[in-house]
């Protein structure tokens, strides 16, 4: 797997420059399940509150800026969505408004002010990165 993982970086066996096209999927390859899952509701809940996804996900998530009873929270100014309770653990935590309610509140604000798709993929790519591998700069004390 590493030596896979390094030729499609360097692209030793085609001599030719690592393209973006490579290098994502360099970072599809090393991301674990949990954070691929987590990337792909976050893009689609972006193109949710952005008005490029279906009518009916669109639907189903509600910002708590939208509220009118939550407007005068400190969280109306941000992007937060609301996540609605549920009965049951195994089934209900799962539906897409629940379960993507949660990756995008859970998302720091540089992530989630993009403009745009392809901008904002690349600090969310990075932000989960640095989830699934994190870089841990303590010395051992020999």
């Amino acid at each position: 797997m590493q030596r896979n993982v390094n030729e499609i970086i360097t692209e030793s066996r085609k001599r030719r420059k690592a393209t973006s096209k490579t290098l994502f999927r360099v970072s599809r390859l090393l991301f674990r399940a949990p954070e691929r899952i987590a990337f792909k509701q976050s893009v689609l809940v972006f193109k949710c509150l952005h008005g490029s996804a279906p009518a009916y996900l669109t639907d189903e998530l509600c910002q708590v800026a939208d509220v009118e009873a939550r407007q005068r929270l400190r969280s109306s100014s941000s992007s937060s969505l609301i996540v609605s309770r549920t009965r049951l653990l195994t089934v209900g935590d799962r539906v897409f408004p629940v379960a993507a309610a949660r990756v995008w509140n859970s998302l720091p604000d540089l992530v989630t002010s993009a403009p745009s798709v392809a901008v904002f993929r690349s600090p969310l790519k990075t932000h989960l990165l640095n989830i699934s591998y994190p870089y841990d700069c303590t010395v051992p004390v020999q």
